[in-house]
């Protein structure tokens, strides 16, 4: 009888199995659409996984992402996609015409959510459509079982990690089309390092990556594209999954229309959009195409430019799509007012701010001087954040401009930091810099800062008062004391200098085609040098006052790394000195220097410099205010200041004029860079430099390039060696020699 009742229960539950069974099979006939030979059944929508995996990092998001399209009948939107919906209709030719979407890239994580959903929303439609009739023994509820296998605890054995499932993934057809690698970066199965718990995880990982397959054909315009997918033993605990890709013909763009606006936008906008008939319909390059737009109507006076959504209707046959995309430039703008909208937080107000903006009131707006703005005062480190948005204020100018005006959001950043410097150099030794600065000390812009140099040759303890954008953009006023020793081989000696100048500055942000510097100084200096007329070292105090002034004209193409055009600079400095008697003198440079790229990676650069003093002698003069030549900024290969005429010592003493030549040719590979060069220099007791008896130095550089500036290290040696110089001279610093 116990038997017997067993069996009975046992009975029920397969029936239940069996009723559940019916339950699942009739629910998937419920909620599959069926379709003709001619039409594909749709999918859940997906997210796109564009060919260029740096997309995601780099691509502008737009405010309007997507590329949206309607069938011929506007009934209906699919994602970036070839199928087709039981509805589809077709054109007056007969041929078949399918809608496409393409939709906003998004993370391929996302493929999981987008598949719940999309069995969420099964699972409530076989509840609401599935009516079933069960055994009425099937409701009668269950005996406990407990006791009738008391020992079954005993022959359960828990899987081990070790006993995990691995597999292969084998994906074929996909890099005809040059996308593996998006697969390889976005791949569920790759990601979890080929190993599973259970056969039913792969399969579900094996089906996710069945459809980022799909959407990166769709992404790169094979909308008909297909993956098959098989999963085979290998042998016991492995598994081969198997991808067939069948990209199918590419799908290119027809016609193409931009509607909505006047005609000057438009011719625009075409302009910008820069897709053209026969283009493939790359999901990322429709996009980057729209996102041009709205980078470039604002650039050309439009700073409310729009665009719509866009539509692009697929031919079966021709395997193109005809685009639309509606654009809406609003009213042409010019600036009004700079407004300071926080007032809590105001570190620069509009009227200093105006003198920073590189444009006028009343002018046409263009996005990259407000762009420009913003950088300029990011640049000041004076903010925490900052912003500049243009406020539409409805209002227009008599030629029918609406006035634009900029609101400057504004945080106030650290007042005070500190900065360490540091770079070595043959003749001149180690050096470390260190200063430390009070931003906005005397407001607008008004820094103070104290610095001192620690090095084997120079001490020096200095305070400079800086005020940037002084009534206009980069113009700078600075004063500054100094004191100082400096022990070099020509010289050495004690000196305090007060100064002042009025400056055009060149940056990075702005590189500025003419620069200017005027100043004056007074310097008191104690030096040491040998005095021929003696035969002896002496020392003698000098005071010196001069107008120095520097004029600069720049045609390169980068600030700190040039690689094609020339610059020219001249200084020039009326001086009078008191020391040897009264004596008044100038002290004029001229340095050339030009760049020409050959090939891509490889730029010839060369320098010329001469300089002269006119109204004293050598002797006449403190050995500070003489020229010299030889070092990391002047000819390489030998010491700092060792060039030109000697003491008994074989020291330097400077002279009167020089003349100074370099050639570099400037390999770089990625961030890094070899440079061979040759230098040439000599210094002359005379005022005119007379290019003989010329010492060369060559050697090998090696660069580091950075966001600021490449990272130098030269090694030279001087051509035909003399006693007493150094076989091989070291230059560590930050820029280009020149």
């Amino acid at each position: 009888m116990l038997f017997r009742h067993y069996f009975r229960q046992i009975h029920r539950i397969c029936l239940l199995s069996v009723g559940l069974i019916s339950l699942s099979a009739h629910a998937e006939d419920v909620s599959t659409p069926k379709t003709d030979s001619g039409n594909k059944a749709a999918s859940p929508n997906p997210a796109i996984d564009p060919f260029d995996p740096s997309f995601f990092d780099h691509l502008p998001t737009l405010s309007q992402p997507s590329i949206e399209a309607s069938k011929a009948d506007g009934s209906s939107h699919l994602p970036l996609r070839t199928s087709e919906s039981s509805s589809q209709g077709e054109n007056s030719n007969g041929r078949g015409v399918k809608a496409l979407d393409t939709e906003t890239v998004s993370d391929p994580k996302n493929l999981l959510a987008n598949s719940d959903a999309s069995e969420e929303k099964t699972a409530q439609n076989i509840e609401e459509t599935t009516s079933v009739t069960l055994d009425p023994a099937l409701s009668e509820p269950l005996p406990d079982l407990s006791h009738f296998m008391p020992d079954m605890n005993e022959h359960v054995v828990l899987a081990k990690e070790s006993d995990d499932l691995r597999y292969k993934v084998d994906v074929k057809g996909l890099s005809n089309i040059d996308t593996d690698q998006a697969f390889k970066n976005y791949s569920v199965l790759l990601s979890n390092k080929n190993k599973a718990d259970s056969l039913s995880v792969i399969g579900a990982r094996a089906t996710n990556d069945q459809e980022l397959i799909n959407r990166i054909l769709r992404s790169q315009g094979y909308y008909d594209g297909k993956a098959a997918l098989s999963i085979t033993p290998i042998e016991k605990g492995q598994y081969n999954v198997r991808y067939d890709v069948n990209a199918g013909s590419i799908y290119k763009l027809g016609q193409i229309n931009l509607t909505g606006s006047e005609e000057e936008p438009l011719r625009i906008a075409r302009v910008a959009l820069n897709l053209h008939r026969g283009d493939p319909i790359i999901a990322t390059h429709i996009e980057q195409a729209e996102n041009n737009i709205l980078i470039t109507l604002p650039h050309y006076g439009y700073p409310f430019a729009k665009i719509g959504d866009r539509t692009i209707l697929l031919d079966d046959e021709t395997h193109t799509g005809d685009y639309t995309l509606p654009v809406n430039a609003g009213n042409v703008g010019s600036y009004g007012s700079i407004i300071v909208s926080n007032n809590k937080h105001i570190v620069l107000d509009a009227k200093h701010i105006s003198h920073i903006a590189r444009f006028k009131e009343g002018q046409r707006y263009d996005s990259q001087m407000v762009d420009d703005l913003r950088q300029a005062l990011a640049a000041t480190s004076l903010f925490s954040h900052v912003s500049v948005e243009p406020i539409a204020t409805g209002r227009k100018r008599e030629d029918g401009s609406e006035i634009v005006d900029l609101d400057v959001r504004q945080g106030r950043g650290k007042k005070h930091s500190i900065a360490v410097t540091g770079g070595y150099g043959t003749g001149e030794g180690f050096k470390a810099q260190g200063s430390w600065i009070s931003r906005n000390y005397f407001p607008p812009e008004g820094s103070l800062t104290f610095s001192g140099i620690l090095g084997t040759r120079q001490q020096q303890l200095s305070a400079l008062f800086n005020r940037n954008n002084a009534g206009a953009r980069d113009r700078v006023i600075q004063i500054g004391l100094t004191a100082g020793r400096e022990r070099y081989d020509a010289y050495n000696g004690y000196s305090f200098s007060l100064g002042g100048s009025l400056s055009r500055q060149s940056t990075q942000l702005w590189q500025k085609r003419w620069t200017y510097s005027i100043g004056a100084e007074l310097t008191q200096t104690n030096e040491r040098s040998y005095d021929f007329s003696r035969s002896e070292r002496l020392t003698r105090s000098y005071l010196i006052a001069a107008l120095p002034g520097q004029l600069g004209y720049d045609r390169s193409n980068n600030l700190m790394n040039p690689t094609k055009g020339y610059r020219l600079n001249m200084r020039l400095s009326p001086e009078t000195s008191i020391g040897s008697g009264l004596r008044g003198y100038v002290r004029m440079l001229f340095d050339a220097s030009g760049y020409y790229p050959v090939a891509d990676n490889v730029v010839l650069a060369g320098r010329f410099r001469v300089a002269s003093i006119e109204g004293a002698s050598v002797q006449e003069l403190a050995p500070s205010r003489r020229i010299y030549a030889g070092g990391g900024g002047s000819v390489r290969g030998y010491g700092y200041q060792q060039l030109g005429p000697k003491d008994p010592y074989k020291d330097a003493v400077g002279g009167l004029s020089e003349e100074e030549l370099a050639f570099e040719v400037r390999y770089r590979f990625g961030n890094f860079g070899l440079v061979p060069f040759i230098d040439a220099g000599q210094v002359y007791e005379d005022a005119i430099p007379t290019f003989h008896n010329l010492r060369f130095g060559t050697g090998l550089g090696a660069r580091y390039y950075t966001a600021f500036g490449p990272f130098r290290i030269d090694l030279a040696t001087p051509i035909a060696r003399q006693p007493g110089e150094s076989r091989i001279s070291v230059y560590i610093s930050i820029g280009q020699a020149f």
